[in-house]
């Protein structure tokens, strides 16, 4: 199990490229980063939680998409080909589910 250390705004400009079929891919805005800690200590990550609560390795990402990397660009040179504006349905009602852990 892995712990939340540090939860930090994502600056404007950060994608997260989903592979959603063979041939297409989508992006969606990165809200924040997140950093994780294994339970033991032994290793850190850092993951981008995207603008409909989804992230790398979580269990209830979006079926059939796979996560590709992370991209930024500019604000004043717009949005990747493959951003995508959420739907009120692709929001999450309760938000991104990354929650913090108690300290041990």
């Amino acid at each position: 199990m892995k712990r939340i250390v540090e939860i930090v705004p994502a600056r404007p400009g950060w994608y997260a490229r989903w592979q959603v079929d063979q041939e297409g891919t989508r992006c969606y805005p990165v809200t924040l980063w997140a950093l994780l800690e294994e339970s033991d200590g032994s290793g850190r990550e850092v993951v981008g939680v995207d603008c409909v609560g989804q992230w790398p390795g979580a269990d209830d990402n979006e079926v059939g998409g796979d996560f590709v990397r992370y991209l930024f660009q500019t604000p004043d040179s717009g949005a990747p080909e493959d951003a995508a504006s959420p739907t009120v349905g692709e929001l999450r009602e309760s938000g991104p589910r990354l929650q913090p852990a108690p300290a041990a």
